[in-house]
C-alpha cells in the first residue's frame, strides 16, 4: 500500500533526460506519433495513468474487510492473518528495491504495463487457488505490482503533464492527481470490498473478478498512452539507481523514517482493524470494517491536498502535532469502546500520517539527483512498506504476552516518539541542499 508520493514533484524539476518523448510518441498535446502504433495524447495518457494507479492501489487494500472471511475459509488466526497481510509488504519491498528504478532507464509506460499484468496475475491466483498458500502467493504478487507502479506512476504523471503543457513548468496538477489516485485508491479498496462482502454473492471471488476486470481495462488504456523516456538516450547515460545530492544523507534518512512511522499506523489499521472492531466493539459488519480504513486513507488524502500550499515547514509542524493526537485517540477508543470514537481516531491519525508521508516524499525527491528520482523514491517506499509490515507483526506477537489495550499504548508511544525525532532531524539545516 503506498501513500501519495506526488507532492514531492512540486519542488523539483526532473532532468531533461528523464522525460523526453520517444520517436514513436506523440508531440506535446498531440494525438499520434510517428511510429506504427497510434498513441493517445499526453493529456489523455495523464488521466489513463491516474486511473491505472488508483485501481492497482485499491486492489492492494481491498482484502482489509475480507480478512475474517479468509480466516474462516482457511481456518487461521490473527498471527497468520497478519502474515498474509504482510505478503503484500514483502512483494512490494522486493519490487521497489530491485525493479522500482527501471522506469528511469526503460521508460514509464514500459514498467506500468507489467505492473498491471502482475496485478491481474494476482487476481487470477486468488480466484483459482482458494487456499492459504494461494492467498499468500496472490498477496506477494499484488505487492510486486504495487512496487512497480507507485514511484513509476508518480513520475509518469509529472512527465506526461509537462509534455502536454510545457508552459506550466511547476503546475500543482500532477501532485494533486497523484495524491488522489494513490491515497484515493487505498481508501476505495476496503470500501468497495466491504460493500461486496456485505451484499454480493461469493465475495472472495466477486471482489477479485471486479478488480481483475478493472485492471484489464486500465491495461488497454495504458497501452495506448505515450512513452516519456527516450530509451536510447537513457542507454547512453545509464542513471544511477540511487543517487543523492551532496550533503543529503541525513535529510533522506529523516524523510525515510517519517515514511516508516506513518506507514506503520496505516498498516496496523489495515491488517488488524477488523480484529479490533470485532473483539472490542463486537461489530461483525463487513461494511463497517471497510469504512474504518476508508476514512483513514481519505483523511490522509484530504490532509495532503489541504496542505499543498502550506509549504514543507508548516506541513511538518502540523503533521507532528496531529499524528500523536490521532494515536492517543486510537488507544483511548480501545479503553472506551465506541464506534464513533474509533472512526474519529483513525481519521485524525490518518491525516497526521498523510502529512508526515507527504513531507517525507517531498524531502526525498528534493535531495535526489533528478535522473535517479524514481530509484530514490523506490528506496523510500521500501522503507515505508517495511514500516507497514514489521510493526504489525511485532504487535501481534506482543498481544500474546500483554493485553490488547496495553499493546496499543506501547505501539502508539513508539510511533509518536519516532515521528517526533524524525521531524526534528528533518528540520535541521541541510548543508549543500536547497529545502
Amino acid at each position: 500500500m503506498s501513500v501519495s508520493p506526488s507532492p514531492a514533484l512540486l519542488t523539483t524539476e526532473p532532468a531533461p533526460s528523464t522525460a523526453r518523448p520517444t520517436k514513436a510518441s506523440a508531440a506535446p498535446g498531440g494525438g499520434t506519433g510517428t511510429g506504427r502504433t497510434a498513441r493517445a495524447s499526453h493529456h489523455l495518457g495523464f488521466w489513463f495513468a491516474a486511473v491505472a494507479f488508483m485501481v492497482l492501489m485499491a486492489f492492494g487494500t481491498a482484502p482489509t474487510p475480507l480478512w475474517p472471511l479468509y480466516a474462516a475459509r482457511d481456518g487461521f488466526g490473527t498471527t497468520t492473518m497478519t502474515i498474509a497481510f504482510t505478503g503484500l509488504v514483502a512483494g512490494a519491498a522486493v519490487s521497489f528495491l530491485t525493479l522500482g528504478h527501471l522506469s528511469d532507464r526503460f521508460g514509464r509506460r514500459r514498467v506500468i504495463v507489467p505492473a498491471l499484468l502482475v496485478g491481474l496475475a494476482a487476481a487470477v491466483v486468488l480466484i483459482a487457488w482458494p487456499t492459504l498458500p494461494g492467498l499468500l502467493t496472490g498477496r506477494v504478487l499484488n505487492g510486486v505490482g504495487v512496487g512497480l507502479m507507485a514511484s513509476t506512476a508518480t513520475t509518469y504523471l509529472h512527465d506526461l503533464h509537462r509534455e502536454a503543457h510545457p508552459d506550466q513548468r511547476f503546475s500543482a496538477l500532477p501532485a494533486t492527481v497523484a495524491t488522489a489516485a494513490n491515497l484515493g485508491g487505498l481508501a476505495l479498496g476496503p470500501l468497495v470490498a466491504g460493500i461486496m462482502a456485505q451484499w454480493a454473492p461469493a465475495p472472495l471471488v466477486t471482489t477479485q473478478v471486479a478488480f481483475a476486470a478493472a485492471m484489464a481495462v486500465c491495461l488497454v488504456l495504458v497501452l495506448s498512452s505515450p512513452e516519456t523516456v527516450d530509451r536510447e538516450l537513457q542507454e547512453q547515460q545509464r542513471p544511477s539507481r540511487f543517487a543523492l545530492l551532496p550533503g543529503a544523507r541525513r535529510a533522506f534518512a529523516a524523510a525515510a523514517a517519517m515514511g516508516f512511522f506513518s506507514f506503520a499506523l496505516l498498516g496496523f489499521v489495515s491488517s488488524l482493524g477488523a480484529t479490533m472492531i470485532h473483539d472490542r466493539l463486537h461489530i461483525d459488519s463487513h461494511l463497517v470494517t471497510g469504512l474504518t480504513p476508508f476514512l483513514m486513507f481519505t483523511s490522509a488524502a484530504v490532509a495532503q491536498l489541504a496542505a499543498a500550499r502550506l509549504g514543507l515547514p508548516r506541513t511538518l509542524r502540523i503533521g507532528a502535532v496531529v499524528f500523536p493526537i490521532g494515536l492517543t485517540l486510537t488507544a483511548l477508543s480501545l479503553y472506551h469502546p465506541a464506534l464513533w470514537l474509533l472512526l474519529i481516531a483513525v481519521s485524525v491519525a490518518g491525516a497526521g500520517a498523510g502529512l508526515l508521508f507527504k513531507s517525507g516524499v517531498t524531502i526525498g525527491a528534493t535531495v535526489a539527483v533528478p535522473a535517479s528520482r524514481a530509484g530514490v523514491l523506490s528506496v523510500y517506499f521500501v522503507i515505508g512498506y517495511i514500516g507497514m509490515g514489521v510493526p504489525s507483526i511485532l504487535f501481534t506477537i506482543a498481544t500474546r504476552y500483554i493485553e490488547l489495550g496495553s499493546a496499543v499504548i506501547v505501539l502508539a508511544t513508539v510511533l509518536a516518539i519516532g515521528a517526533a525525532v524524525s521531524v526534528s532531524l528533518a528540520t535541521l539545516p541541510r548543508r549543500g541542499v536547497r529545502p
